[in-house]
């Protein structure tokens, strides 16, 4: 390779790819001088030639690689490069890992409804005390028949809808393309019937990207009208409920509980109300975890690579005005 070569610039830790991963990325564009590297300093030297950024690229740079063209992120969410005016003034195509997270996210949900409706978070907090302790009849319940609401019907909530349909679950589903439908959802809705579906739903389950429509979607006046014994799920992001509102609406038995995995700031503080609330499952934004994602992230990047070369479409380009 010359000096003046284009550059894919890889800039992921060590551990999550492998010697092969790396050779196999080199093999798909053979033109392409791939240069791992996560030194600032040295990256300063390669903006000019950088055509194809991957991982975590220098979003504070973008102004200043005149020839990049596209950038893959290993992750779903593009909030942080976003919130860079240049991302959106570059003419680079944006991708994202969207689909990793679908199946151990959705088992995350499942896992969620299941230890809600079976009263797992009392039977763990006895087993801790060496209790017996069995609950009343009224403390548990079946999931067939309940109805979850899910706002955000992307590769997540799709197969969280396909997997509660089959336990019996009515699944209800918000998008901004109602028209377009996905298996096990019995009816899609447009972001504007939210307050006409909360009092329906037993849970309402948030699998959203962070944008400026979805920060605070859901606020004091939302959860007023969920049902009393309704559960809010999120593992999307945590600015997409207001947090004091929710605590508030917890406090007051406005509904039946909370399961998050991700929260307004994170790590959670520690004086935190919700860590003390024995109708809230706290899990620390570790929904989307897997042994294999990394893998899945790979194939996605690999075949990109690909049509990148050929000239064609890309698979999950991220509009850059609407955030996902």
């Amino acid at each position: 390779m010359t000096a003046s070569s284009d550059v894919l610039l890889f800039m992921l830790p060590p551990d999550w790819y492998t010697p092969d991963d790396l050779e196999a990325v080199r093999r798909t564009a053979p033109e392409l001088e791939v240069m791992v590297e996560n030194e600032r300093e040295r990256i300063l030297a390669l903006l000019p030639r950088i055509v194809v950024g991957v991982g975590h690229v220098p979003f504070d740079l973008l102004a200043e690689m005149p020839r990049l063209r596209w950038v893959q992120l290993w992750h779903a969410g593009a909030d942080a490069i976003l919130s860079y005016p240049a991302a959106q003034a570059h003419p680079f195509v944006l991708t994202n890992a969207s689909g990793v997270h679908a199946v151990p996210i959705s088992e995350h949900i499942l896992s969620l409804l299941l230890a809600f409706a079976r009263g797992l978070p009392k039977a763990f907090k006895a087993q801790q005390a060496r209790r017996w302790e069995s609950p009343d009849w009224e403390e548990v319940f079946e999931l067939e028949g309940k109805t979850l609401l899910l706002v955000g019907v992307g590769a997540i909530g799709a197969r969280t809808a396909q997997v509660a349909a089959t336990l019996g679950v009515r699944v209800l589903g918000v998008r901004r393309h109602p028209e377009q439908p996905a298996p096990g959802v019995a009816a899609m809705y447009p972001p504007d019937a939210l307050h006409e579906l909360l009092p329906q739903a037993d849970f309402v389950a948030l699998t959203l990207p962070l944008t400026p429509e979805t920060k605070g979607i859901i606020g004091a006046a939302e959860l007023a009208l969920m049902k009393p014994t309704a559960y809010i799920l999120n593992i999307g992001r945590g600015a997409a409920i207001d947090e004091p509102a929710l605590i508030e609406a917890l406090r007051a038995g406005r509904i039946g509980g909370a399961g998050l995995d991700v929260f307004a700031e994170e790590p959670l503080p520690p004086d935190s109300p919700l860590w003390a609330m024995e109708n809230v499952i706290i899990t620390c934004h570790y929904a989307g975890k897997t042994p294999v994602y990394d893998q899945r992230a790979m194939a996605i990047l690999l075949d990109n690579l690909e049509r990148f070369r050929q000239g064609l479409p890309l698979r999950n380009v991220v509009d850059k005005m609407l955030g996902y």
